[in-house]
């Protein structure tokens, strides 16, 4: 079986085993802090149970990278890397927000730049963002980013927790026709944005982390997008819990610079 296809699959398990979870008494409850340092809610425990089970069941052998369970080593072969956010969107998840998702991703080194399939599914209609490379599609739909100049420009901004100096520093950002936002899960939005719906995602707070983001990112990629970090040079890092990400994605070098001129 293919990588994404794998990948594809657990996915629309995951869905099936929480989609009548979200929003009810059963999704909350507090399980100590996981691997990524937030809370660890019910909904993620039982999404994240979904995934390794499924992985171990049809033995693939892989080192499992995840938000609340941390490193999980599948075998001593290893082929690559799972990373995966079974739950991207916890609070919106637990609150019944229907905005929230299931990331993972793979990768054949300890670098976001090896990875090589990716799937985002919004766990809140089913539809599936996936990539191996060569494009990106919306379930059976190839998708691309915008091309066009759109009516609105929207743009995401990631500012939970930012600190007041950050804010004041992407001030020029909300200014009149920037229609800025932020639904509360950086995956999907970043499978937004590749479907063509938003122009600009920045999220320059240094905390993100890989597990967040690296679905999306190669989503982005292959809908012929930019992510470049805050020095302006295509995205990468390591794999590692440490690690805290600052990125900006565009629809195109024009689009960036624009902004980041702003920014400056």
């Amino acid at each position: 079986m293919e990588v994404i296809e794998i990948l594809r699959e657990v996915s629309k398990q995951v869905y099936e085993n929480v989609k009548n979870l979200a929003g009810t008494d059963d999704a909350a409850g507090d399980f100590g802090r996981g691997a990524g340092g937030d809370i660890s809610r019910n909904i993620d425990i039982v999404a994240e149970k979904t995934v390794l089970d499924y992985l171990k069941k049809i033995n693939f052998d892989c080192v499992v990278l995840g938000e609340e369970c941390g490193r999980v080593e599948l075998s001593e072969n290893p082929k690559g890397y799972l990373i995966m956010d079974a739950i991207d969107g916890s609070a919106n998840s637990v609150r019944g927000i229907p905005f929230f998702c299931c990331s993972l991703a793979f990768a054949t080194e300890n670098k976001l730049s090896s990875i090589t399939d990716a799937v985002v599914t919004n766990l809140s209609n089913g539809d599936l963002y996936w990539s191996k490379g060569k494009g990106a599609y919306l379930n059976d739909v190839k998708i691309h980013v915008q091309t066009k100049k759109p009516v609105y420009r929207i743009v995401g901004v990631n500012t939970s927790g930012a600190s007041p100096e950050l804010m004041k520093k992407l001030q020029p950002v909300f200014e009149r026709h920037n229609h800025t936002r932020h639904f509360g899960a950086n995956a999907l939005e970043m499978a937004f944005f590749a479907q063509g719906l938003i122009d600009v995602f920045i999220d320059l707070r240094d905390k993100i982390r890989v597990q967040d983001i690296a679905a999306g990112y190669f989503l982005i990629k292959e809908a012929g997008g930019l992510v470049l970090d805050a020095n302006q040079n295509p995205l990468d890092s390591d794999l590692e819990y440490e690690t805290r990400i600052s990125f900006i994605a565009a629809t195109n070098q024009e689009t960036f610079d624009e902004v980041m001129s702003k920014i400056k």
